[in-house]
């Protein structure tokens, strides 16, 4: 690291030297603030990596609903409840599952991609203290923006198995992966939707955490530093209902263009304003809203669930590794 190189550098050489020199107390102290931000940072990864599993298992039904009903042809469901029975009918319980193994395997590099970010961003921001809830989102939505580079390809193989309704062509992943790369190759086929995506996560991580962080903080008022875990979870729910608020129509578009069979053309602005003119035309500007109530319900145990193994893992490694 370079803390340390320069740290190690900077020993004093004696008086005949000219150049200035840290003192040994200086230098050592270098080491020390380097160790203990290696420490913190693969704290916050493998917590970021037992909050996204947690999320992915308690979440991952509603997510199928919410995703089907913004990609299904019109006129195929009548709403979320609709899409639950008919997939419980004719696919069966596990359908609800589809598209799981996508995120299952790479949730845990997304999250911890996310909360070692957002972590990094809030050092960047302001080392000192407790940060502003502005400087709360403006931290949230350089992590999201940094997200975006995981989660983009994570979902979009999520999306393509869930949209396909148990027929006999339907596809394992691995046909699906190998489909896209062979077809359009890396930036066409595995990081279709990477702009939306990441025009996605940065209002939706800077609503996230601030929602989260507000919540947090006021339960911390009543109840100490040490906040009960119910209190936890609910400021985890917060948080995940304002991640929705905050970019669901954007999130149409991204699954409505990760699906289709061939990548966006034109530049991502324009390729994302002509979907959403396309949405529009389609259903309304309701539709833009298409599964909205699936994915506010989902973000309650999903959110709380993440942010409860999250903190809490976090915590017993602090205690562990005290940093």
């Amino acid at each position: 690291m370079a803390c340390r190189t320069i740290a190690q550098s900077c020993t004093p050489c004696g008086a005949a030297c000219s150049l200035p020199r840290l003192s040994s107390s200086l230098a050592a102290a270098l080491l020390a603030l380097c160790d203990a931000m290696n420490k913190s940072t693969i704290n916050e990864l493998i917590a970021g990596s037992v909050g996204g599993a947690a999320q992915v298992v308690v979440g991952h039904p509603l997510d199928t609903v919410k995703t089907r009903a913004q990609i299904a042809p019109k006129g195929m469901f009548k709403g979320p409840m609709d899409i639950l029975t008919q997939t419980l009918r004719n696919e069966g319980f596990f359908a609800l599952y589809k598209g799981m193994l996508s995120p299952l395997l790479g949730i845990a590099g997304v999250n911890s991609l996310l909360f070692a970010a957002y972590g990094a961003s809030k050092r960047l921001i302001s080392p000192f203290g407790q940060l502003s809830l502005k400087e709360t989102a403006t931290a949230g939505a350089l992590a999201g923006a940094i997200n975006a580079v995981l989660a983009s390809p994570v979902e979009m193989f999520k999306v393509r198995m869930q949209g396909q309704y148990g027929q006999p062509g339907d596809k394992k992943l691995r046909a699906v992966v190998s489909e896209m790369w062979k077809d359009w190759g890396f930036r066409k086929g595995i990081m279709r939707g990477y702009w939306v995506t990441v025009a996605r996560e940065i209002p939706a991580y800077a609503g996230f955490y601030t929602a989260f962080e507000f919540s947090k903080r006021k339960f911390g008022e009543k109840y100490g530093k040490q906040i009960p875990v119910w209190a936890l979870l609910a400021s985890g729910s917060t948080g995940g209902i304002a991640y929705w608020l905050s970019c669901y129509p954007l999130d149409v578009v991204k699954s409505r263009v990760q699906l289709r069979p061939t990548p966006p053309e034109g530049t991502p602005v324009q390729y994302i304003s002509r979907e959403l003119r396309s949405v529009v035309a389609e259903g309304g500007v309701s539709g833009l809203f298409r599964g909205l109530t699936p994915s506010l319900l989902r973000s309650i145990p999903a959110a709380a669930s993440t942010f409860a193994a999250f903190e809490l893992t976090r915590e017993w490694l602090k205690e562990l590794t005290g940093v």
